[in-house]
């Protein structure tokens, strides 16, 4: 994991996101991108276009956040962008080979009740890149077991386990594995390959209308550092996502990070 991208909005909380992506980054000796993507607007009743005063006001304060925090020497770059946000993230990833997205829950969000905003929400429902959601305020530790929620374990998509892989052979970490059997469940869908066998410590097996719900009966007992589960179209988060606004009070383990990895297949 060698380039993570940190997009920045107006919450109260960018200060502290951006000390812990700094933290995160420095334990992978990671270059860290911080990014602010605007719109391109035109001055009411005049065709002057404003874009070029977004992005240098976008620049400078970039600038002041970063200055803001320790960046304990690791190499952060800031970058202003123009145009829609899921397009222009997706193109920025891949133009800087973007490994890994370090979002914070609410970028924009002022409401006490959302866990994830409509922002972050877009980002995580809308694109194929691997995106750590670090809860408000949560201070860096490393990361020492992680628990993995599939109702399926079958793997066709080269690279999918990827960031599973940095992280826990950075921190030496424990990877327990929770399989859940939903009404879906087909045969070999609980098949573990040998990349994914030789990861896991613990494998529970648990039965539950959505993996969505089998997390939240399980994740405690696990007591994991880090809770990893796979975007798929109608998977962990389907339950949640027919609004890219998520609620706290639908999303109980939201004291903790979570990996959320582009689609196994």
């Amino acid at each position: 994991m060698k380039t993570i991208l940190v997009p920045v909005g107006s919450s109260k909380n960018a200060k502290s996101h951006l000390q812990y992506a700094i933290d995160f980054a420095k334990a992978f000796g990671a270059k860290l991108y911080v990014v602010q993507i605007y719109n391109v607007y035109t001055k009411a009743g005049t065709m002057i276009k404003v874009d070029h005063i977004l992005e240098r006001e976008s620049k400078a304060f970039l600038e002041a956040h970063v200055a803001s925090v320790d960046t304990k020497g690791v190499e952060v770059i800031t970058k202003t962008f123009k145009g829609k946000l899921i397009d222009t993230i997706e193109k920025v990833c891949h133009a800087l080979d973007v490994d890994l997205i370090l979002l914070e829950p609410r970028t924009n969000s002022i409401k006490d009740e959302v866990y994830l905003g409509k922002t972050s929400g877009k980002i995580v429902k809308r694109t194929q890149i691997p995106a750590l959601i670090v809860p408000e305020g949560y201070v860096y530790k490393p990361i020492v077991k992680m628990l993995l929620a599939v109702k399926s374990a079958i793997i066709r998509r080269d690279g999918a386990l990827q960031p599973i892989h940095s992280i826990k052979n950075q921190f030496k970490a424990i990877l327990n594995l929770l399989l859940v059997k939903t009404p879906y469940h087909t045969e070999g869908d609980f098949e573990l390959n040998d990349e994914l066998k030789n990861m896991i410590t613990n494998t529970t097996i648990a039965e539950s209308p959505t993996t969505f719900q089998a997390v939240l009966e399980h994740y405690k007992s696990h007591s994991p550092d880090l809770l990893c589960v796979v975007r798929r179209k109608r998977g962990f988060f389907s339950k949640l996502w027919e609004e890219d606004i998520i609620l706290k009070k639908d999303f109980h383990s939201s004291t903790i990070p979570v990996l959320v990895l582009s689609g196994l297949k």
